[in-house]
């Protein structure tokens, strides 16, 4: 039994077993455990680096086809994604620090694209050769294919860093936070954007919510273990907000009908014709519609089932 990431205790209570409903690359169960002393959800045990390898598909990031559909999904997303964008845009403006804007784990590299049409240096890093090659083809940001611990960047060389999604993948959080700080300039801005285990979401659906997903998601966070989690690596934290317009309704959706997700469909290279596949995308979007009055409300009240912090470098 492995120690707790936030608190060091070695006792847990088990929650339930889970497996990938998204992507199915296994029909293994995984164990989620909480901890007694400080309540963090983790997977557990967890699995070895080589098996966790296979969980993650060829192409676990967007990168839109050239087919009407494909058109309208980028369209779609370039819409949702203009919440991070404004989030990142005002830490960066308040900030003295100087320097690009590093997104850890970028994939094909849209946010850094309309990052960069706003006049911000950017740069990506992605575990990915072939999604920091689209990035920086595509999208004009130059993006290479590294981990934030070895990226080839000078210390103190960043005005911000962005890391959409990424902080429950580690096995190590913390190295990876401390790493962060070391890049960024005094006044320097981390924004880091998680599932939150605190939501309404989590307590109405538990295995079955989207943000778990089991095996992919080692740590289960909540807002306060973020913040925790920042403050023990230096951070000051700054701003937080609950809803994003990108993943809020569109995990709940994705959560009541994994089988209508568009990237699941995609990356599990589900044989579809035109007509099934526009019928499954509007049913999917549909469902992200519906989900849009509830998603609010939970964020309304701090329960929203993502969280994005922003945090400052002292």
């Amino acid at each position: 039994m492995s120690a707790c990431l936030v608190c060091g205790c070695d006792r847990v209570q088990p929650l339930f077993k889970a497996s990938d409903r998204l992507y199915r690359t296994t029909t293994r169960e995984f164990a989620v455990v909480r901890c007694l002393q400080c309540g963090l959800a983790r997977l557990d045990p967890q699995p070895a680096p080589e098996e966790l390898r296979l969980y993650y598909p060829e192409t676990y990031w967007f990168r839109p086809d050239r087919s009407a559909a494909g058109r309208m999904e980028e369209a779609y997303r370039r819409i949702v994604l203009r919440g991070h964008v404004r989030f990142v845009e005002r830490a960066l403006r308040r900030s003295r620090a100087r320097g690009p804007l590093l997104d850890v784990g970028c994939g094909g590299g849209l946010f850094l694209g309309m990052m960069r049409a706003r006049g911000f240096r950017v740069v990506g890093l992605d575990s990915s050769h072939e999604a920091a090659a689209i990035a920086w083809r595509e999208q004009l940001a130059p993006a290479v294919a590294a981990d934030l611990e070895h990226a080839p960047l000078r210390a103190q060389s960043l005005a911000g860093i962005t890391m959409f999604h990424v902080l429950e993948h580690l096995y190590d959080p913390r190295a990876f936070l401390i790493a962060a700080r070391n890049l960024l300039a005094p006044d320097g801005r981390l924004v880091v954007h998680t599932p939150n285990a605190a939501s309404w979401q989590f307590r109405l659906l538990g295995r079955w919510w989207n943000g778990v997903d089991v095996p992919r998601h080692l740590f289960d966070f909540r807002a306060r273990d973020v913040e925790k989690l920042l403050e023990s690596c230096g951070f000051e934290v700054v701003r937080r907000k609950y809803f994003s317009l990108r993943d809020n309704p569109a995990g709940l959706a994705i959560s009541l009908a994994p089988a209508l997700d568009p990237m699941a469909r995609r990356v599990r290279r589900i044989a579809e014709g035109a007509a099934t596949r526009l019928a499954k995308d509007l049913a999917h979007l549909a469902l992200v519609v519906a989900a849009l009055p509830f998603t609010l409300a939970e964020a309304a009240f701090r329960a929203g089932s993502t969280v994005m912090i922003e945090a400052r470098r002292p």
